[in-house]
């Protein structure tokens, strides 16, 4: 029996869409959660008596770190959850007989439109602070910091846009795919320390590798699994992970894997994605509570504004603090601690009044039905437009003039992709039995479901 909020299992990727699985978006709401909460224990601004301003890293100061971020670094589980929406939404589009090119196109604007809005936002307000004299060095300082979610947003976008042909891989040899991406990605590690730049390469070998676990996951690979294996995945995955940087081969902290990603953050993938499988019918059981499942389907809906504003405004709002008589506990200190709760509230409070204001940004922008799709060289074009700033961006740093610049691309990208056209399917009759069918759903030669019951409106 399918346990409460999943969605039924259709079998291999060329099926007709699949229904959106309540329990993946309860795991990106906690995904999502869980960043906000550790980036608020980790921004700690000081201001110095010379007039210079430093930050501090006081979480990752903490001697409990390291082991803790094994179990609390859940990036990879994003991009295994990202896997599965992504795929179910590929296929939902192709059953429609949608293009890889329009899903580049519906990827990009879901993307880039609420990022758009962010650059611009902080160019503008940084510049303004920089004409009223504020110290270059602390602009320099708050731009480094509010840019650091723009890495993810680059490598999510390298993962998602390339799920049509890795969809199509998968569907020919799902574990040969995910072998050969594991191989690129060790082959990368290997030569990184001759080569430092190819370590970025991982930024799309590897997630897109944690993703095909997402395809695995959503195809019902791991659900054939049994309990005992899936506890042998994790405890094998873990281990190997404790050889590899026991030996010194690479860091025990996760943090430090993160940016360039390796081979750990893979191995942490695994683990998730088997531990995901093993507590579904707990998982099942919270997605379907009434309020549960409707605070997820608010908090969904505006996912990447929440992810990309928070930083920014927690940057802000700790910089203007130092500015002001409000009490300052040294980082670290017991106050410090007691003092977070206080600074998450600050963030949330912040966060309303922006969702107001750009939270449509995300939702699919759909044009008429006679509206025609962009040209494949015009959604080519754009993502190259939007990856030059995120390159110069990761090679070299944010600083305040490609802020400017990356809002001008990111623009221009919105530009160039226009507005996603809807296509007409045409009905197929229903027949007698599946009119009175109840809730099975994805019954074959049935009407495609008329949206997403998503928290994460997908196309």
């Amino acid at each position: 029996m399918q346990e409460q909020g999943a969605a039924p299992q259709h079998g291999p990727a060329g099926r007709r869409g699949a229904e959106r699985d309540l329990i993946i978006d309860l795991v990106r709401f906690f995904c999502l959660a869980l960043v906000v909460v550790g980036h608020c224990m980790m921004v700690s601004p000081v201001l110095h008596r010379d007039g210079t301003v430093t930050t501090e890293n006081t979480l990752t100061a903490q001697g409990w770190f390291v082991p803790v971020i094994w179990i609390f670094m859940v990036m990879p589980l994003f991009f295994v959850t990202g896997g599965t929406t992504g795929l179910q939404s590929w296929q939902r589009l192709k059953a429609r007989g949608g293009t890889g090119f329009e899903f580049a196109q519906a990827r990009l604007l879901r993307l880039v439109r609420p990022a758009t809005a962010l650059l611009a936002c902080m160019f503008v307000g940084l510049w303004a602070a920089l004409l009223l004299g504020v110290d270059p060095q602390v602009i320099q300082l708050m731009t480094a910091g509010a840019g650091m979610p723009l890495w993810f947003l680059a490598a999510y976008l390298a993962a998602q846009l390339n799920i049509p042909l890795l969809a199509r891989f998968h569907d020919r040899a799902p574990w040969l795919t995910v072998g050969a991406l594991a191989g690129l990605v060790v082959a990368v590690d290997c030569f990184r320390g001759v080569l430092p730049l190819l370590a970025y390469a991982n930024l799309v070998f590897l997630w897109c590798a944690v993703q095909q676990l997402g395809f695995l996951m959503a195809d019902g690979h791991f659900a054939r699994l049994s309990r005992s294996a899936l506890v042998g995945l994790v405890v094998a995955a873990n281990l190997l992970l404790g050889v590899v940087t026991g030996l010194g081969l690479y860091s025990g902290d996760m943090l430090v894997n993160l940016n360039p990603p390796n081979f750990c953050l893979l191995l942490l993938g695994v683990s998730q994605a088997a531990f995901l499988q093993l507590v579904r019918p707990m998982l099942g059981w919270v997605a379907g509570v009434r309020w549960v499942r409707a605070l997820v389907a608010v908090a969904g809906r505006r996912s990447m504004t929440v992810y990309l504003w928070h930083l920014p405004l927690l940057v802000g709002m700790s910089g203007l603090l130092l500015l002001t008589d409000f009490p300052k506990p040294a980082a670290g200190t017991a106050s410090w601690w007691w003092a977070r709760p206080l600074v998450l509230l600050g963030v949330v409070a912040l966060l309303l009044p922006v969702l107001a204001a750009f939270g449509r940004l995300e939702e699919r922008p759909t044009a008429s039905v006679h509206t025609r799709g962009r040209p494949a060289g015009a959604v080519v074009t754009a993502a190259v437009v939007v990856f030059i700033p995120v390159a110069d961006a990761a090679f070299n740093g944010l600083t305040l003039g490609l802020l400017g610049g990356g809002a001008a691309c990111f623009a221009l990208a919105v530009l160039l992709l226009g507005r996603m056209p809807e296509r007409v399917v045409e009905q197929v009759p229903e027949r007698p039995s599946a009119a009175r069918g109840g809730l099975s759903g994805g019954q074959e030669g049935g009407p495609l479901p008329a949206g997403p019951s998503s928290a994460s409106v997908e196309p």
